[in-house]
């Protein structure tokens, strides 16, 4: 069960054993431990340590930033610790479901405690505002009272391809490997939010978690976004409780979680806790200003916009990645080379998918997949054959269903440097 304090993430034993967190938590441990050693581990002594209560823990190493759970993942690029994110080259995302150990991390605080431990005991969600019917649920209710759905669905950050703005945009300088398509288990936002009886002043979602922010001030929120009404009641999103058949893990919400596809990654938020229907756009933490806007018009990259010709964020752009072979790899030339990788759209289903070599003076059609569901990332796979010895780049573009193409460079500058969707490109050595 979920609530069972034993139950560890992956990643959690590992860190255990490697003495990073023990017992029921790493705050468990340090209870445990003398003023010698929690000294040791600030790199300093405590002169007033004889004056603390029972149990007291430093709070310089209560706020656990949770690198300890970064032990499983798998060759990610840690971009920064406080919060931790991280995120995956492409070549180790070839999974048609992300497995938790290459999974990217985007976190806005810290992770809290309860997750650390695994422990969802008492642990509620609240929907309330202009519904009829406010509702405040258990784990179990949401498992016994709603039907129970399984299925893949991307999870994209909206920042992701910021390294590749000219001039740089402020913020985690990810390049293609924000994202992710696990599988998620959960129940259809749709359905609890029509239990509770959705009223037609409704507008817009807010989103509310108990993540500790980065000042350790319990009164602060780290991140509350949301969606459009319209979007809420869309039937692909999920209130989900386990990725991958296990229960959601620390890094990753547990033990409750949104999972809006579509739309970026921060609205669906982790350690969710609370949902406020309102009547009108969400103006919760990082939901205004210029967090997760953009332009209400084109600029010219550098111009400095006024945060009121900011729109937020809605749907992210087609796009795509080439996950075999990894960057840089060798092949014979003359001789057909497969290649593949992953294709995905804020819009639904990718259209088309196309690849060249020849830096985009000509293009070949990939065989694309369906998705095994709405909102799945879609496999697509190409053979080219470079036509003698020398240095190649294989260019990939999906296009959506309204024909919009992945462009070549860098759309669209923005002050934040979101929704990057330019064409991801590898580069091959034919011998």
């Amino acid at each position: 069960m979920l609530d069972d304090a034993s139950t560890k993430a992956p990643g959690q034993a590992a860190a255990t054993a490697a003495g990073e967190i023990a017992g029921p938590g790493r705050r468990g441990f340090l209870k445990g431990a003398g003023l010698t050693a929690m000294g040791a581990l600030l790199g300093t002594t405590i002169p007033f340590g004889r004056n603390a209560p029972p149990g007291f823990v430093p709070v310089a190493l209560a706020q656990d930033v949770g690198m300890g759970l970064m032990t499983d993942k798998d060759g990610l690029v840690v971009l920064g610790d406080r919060p931790v994110n991280a995120e995956t080259p492409p070549h180790l995302l070839d999974d048609d479901v992300t497995p938790y150990e290459r999974m990217f991390v985007r976190n806005n605080g810290l992770v809290p405690q309860h997750a650390m431990d695994m422990s969802a005991d008492d642990w509620t969600l609240t929907i309330d505002g202009e519904v009829e019917t406010p509702l405040t649920l258990t784990i179990a209710d949401l498992q016994n009272e709603f039907e129970t759905v399984t299925t893949p669905l991307w999870v994209e950050c909206g920042g992701n391809g910021r390294a590749f703005f000219q001039p740089g945009a402020s913020g985690n300088q990810w390049t293609v490997g924000a994202v992710g398509c696990p599988e998620w288990t959960g129940v259809r936002l749709k359905d609890v939010l029509e239990r509770a009886g959705v009223k037609s002043s409704a507008v817009y979602t807010g989103h509310y978690g108990n993540d500790v922010h980065l000042s350790g001030d319990p009164e602060k929120v780290v991140i509350s976004r949301g969606v459009p009404i319209e979007k809420a009641l869309a039937p692909e999103n999920l209130i989900a409780w386990a990725m991958n058949g296990e229960p959601v893990p620390a890094m990753h919400g547990f033990p409750l979680r949104l999972v809006i596809p579509g739309f970026p990654g921060s609205v669906s938020q982790k350690y969710l806790t609370r949902i406020w229907v309102r009547d009108r756009e969400h103006d919760g933490e990082k939901m205004t200003g210029y967090s997760y806007r953009l332009p209400a018009y084109p600029v010219a990259p550098g111009t400095e916009v006024p945060e009121s010709d900011m729109v937020v964020m809605l749907e992210m752009p087609v796009k795509s990645i080439v996950t075999f072979p990894a960057t840089g790899a060798e092949v014979a030339a003359g001789r057909p080379t497969e290649v593949r990788g992953h294709a995905w759209c804020g819009k639904g289903d990718v259209a088309a998918m196309h690849v060249s070599l020849d830096f985009g003076q000509t293009w070949q059609e990939a065989e694309l997949m369906a998705p095994p569901n709405p909102f799945a990332w879609q496999r697509w796979t190409a053979s080219v054959t470079p036509p003698e010895a020398g240095y190649y780049e294989v260019w990939a573009r999906a296009t959506d269903k309204d024909g919009n193409m992945q462009p070549p460079v860098v759309p669209g500058w923005n002050p934040r440097g979101y929704g990057n969707n330019m064409m991801h490109r590898i580069a091959l050595f034919a011998v």
